[in-house]
């Protein structure tokens, strides 16, 4: 998890001067992890879901309304701008939105230029996926002029000096040259041309998501005015990264000025309006095992931050975090304090075992670690568009009102998500073997299978179907392969898997049409089984 170093005694004109113990309790119980204090400095790991306390800036806002000096909701306004930002159409498939803001009135020095970067990197690193899901760059505004064209080129013309280097490149040589350039050049493999941000003046301010223009790029102690840009996939991903970091130049005393964003529709950016939820005071001492009033939800509410009248609960813009009430239960049992819970005996008897399922999954497990598999684990929600492009959409469960296009639908196999797993990590090398046991959902049925695929040149129907031998003997069983046609598998190289003249699965080599919509160029083959059908059969024996 990210650390934070945070200047104790700045720390302490921005909280107030607290008793060291206090000091300490207190920010072990806002939900991080105290590293260490001393004269000079507080350490502070960051759990991931609170990026917007990855500054010095963000970690004191939070724990000023934690300890009731500045509590309740703050809110951040916005000023009015004829700045633009110009979207091409170029851009779409290759990193396909933006969301941008500016900051005026900065007084920058050499530790809150540090503590800016450090912002920057680590919301690259957690929030943004290591600058998949979503890469920034700030800007400083004397050195660029507006309008701000947001297009792809030809890597041969792209030619600017990167940050820090000492001379000017082109697009293919940055990424080769450059070590930045080689650590992120998987998230430009296969395009035929990249992003770049562009000045009015035509100048290269930065090629995404791998490095700024050292001309247009570089903030100093005498920048005063910067420009920030968020690019990415999910213009709300974006949006809430952008609202961490400008929110955080607030509280240096920056002025947020709003941009226009000229897309496929007109955008006002940044959006700085909190959004409510609705609570349900029952659900909440239901879940804490309390009997708090509302005045109490109220109290604890705006400790970490919120505000609160008749039941809604409005959520800061910086927070990032919150996706359903259970995630504002978890931050009021922090404001009641975990330490405050009494412990209770439960009023029942029973003798602990292993559940016999976990035991048979664990012992399928073990078999595959042992032929070198790497387990992986996602979510049981995954993008339609990846459904789609394995040739799986067989009745997708949709999410009424998805939070983001990633997570829109229910799987409905194992096989999509381990290929989107190959997809991001075709920069490493092969053979590339990994397995995983979750859940499916079709129709009304859920079950817990398991998926499994082995990408490599020399990968075939007969290198999984030795895997899947060693799995079913060794359970004791046998099994059947009948003709099977799957438009995920090559035609002729599929097969499904019969035990006990049940259908369990199905096993083969990828389709090339599915490789090339991954944009994976090695052979692939695998195969998906029923472990909750294939455990009733064993129960049985």
């Amino acid at each position: 998890m990210p650390k934070i170093n945070i200047n104790r005694n700045e720390f302490e004109k921005s909280v107030g001067k607290l008793p060291l113990e206090r000091l300490k309790d207190r920010i072990s119980m806002l939900g991080t992890d105290l590293d260490e204090v001393n004269d000079k400095e507080i350490i502070v790991e960051i759990f991931p879901n609170r990026p917007d306390m990855l500054s010095a800036e963000g970690f004191a806002r939070a724990f000023k309304s934690f300890i009731g000096k500045e509590k309740g909701l703050k809110e951040y306004k916005t000023k009015k701008s004829d700045y633009k930002v110009i979207v091409d159409k170029s851009v779409k498939g290759i990193r396909d939105f933006t969301a941008c803001a500016t900051v005026k009135g900065l007084k920058l020095n050499d530790k809150n230029i540090t503590d800016i970067i450090q912002l920057q990197e680590k919301l690259h690193v957690g929030y943004g996926r290591n600058r998949r899901k979503c890469a920034i760059g700030i800007y400083p505004m004397e050195k660029i002029k507006f309008p701000i064209r947001y297009k792809a080129m030809n890597p041969g013309d792209i030619k600017f000096r990167p940050l820090e280097y000492d001379k000017e490149l082109n697009g293919n040589q940055i990424l080769t040259k450059l070590s930045t350039g080689r650590n992120y050049a998987h998230l430009l493999e296969g395009k035929k041309k990249y992003p770049v941000f562009i000045d009015a003046d035509d100048k290269i301010l930065s090629m995404p998501p791998i490095i700024n223009s050292h001309e247009t790029g570089k903030i100093t102690e005498k920048t005063k005015d910067v420009f920030i840009e968020v690019s990415g996939f999910d213009f709300n991903v974006l949006s809430k990264c952008l609202n961490i970091l400008a929110t955080s130049l607030a509280e240096i005393g920056g002025e947020i000025y709003e941009i226009e964003i000229n897309d496929e529709k007109r955008i006002i950016s940044p959006n700085l309006k909190p959004e409510s939820m609705k609570i349900d005071g029952g659900y909440v001492n239901k879940l804490l095992g309390l009997k708090l009033k509302e005045a109490e939800v109220k109290k604890y509410l705006e400790m970490m931050g919120y505000g609160y009248k008749n039941g809604t609960v409005v959520i800061p813009c910086y927070r990032a975090d919150i996706l359903h009430q259970v995630d504002l239960i978890e931050d009021i049992a922090i404001g009641y304090g975990y330490e405050n819970f009494k412990e209770e005996i439960p009023n029942v008897s029973t003798i602990g075992q292993e559940d016999l399922f976990d035991k048979f999954k664990n012992k399928i497990k073990d078999i595959l670690i042992g032929y070198g598999f790497l387990e992986c684990n996602s979510y049981n929600l995954i993008s339609e568009d990846i459904i789609d492009k394995s040739n799986f959409n067989i009745g997708n469960i949709k999410v009424r009102n998805p939070v983001n296009v990633e997570y829109n639908v229910l799987r409905n196999n194992m096989l999509s998500p381990l290929l989107k797993i190959l997809k991001e990590n075709k920069h490493n090398e092969y053979p590339q073997k990994i397995f995983e046991i979750g859940n499916t959902f079709i129709g009304e049925k859920e079950d817990e299978k398991l998926g499994l695929l082995i990408c490599d040149n020399a990968a075939s129907f007969t290198s999984s179907k030795q895997i899947l031998d060693c799995i079913i003997s060794g359970i004791g069983l046998t099994y059947t392969l009948n003709e099977h046609e799957n438009r995920t598998f090559i035609p002729g190289r599929c097969g499904e898997i019969n035990v006990k003249n049940k259908k369990l699965g199905f096993i083969g080599e990828i389709n090339p049409e599915v490789n090339e919509n991954f944009e994976i160029d090695a052979p692939i083959s695998g195969f998906e089984l029923n472990l909750k059908e294939l455990f009733e059969i064993i129960k049985l024996l």
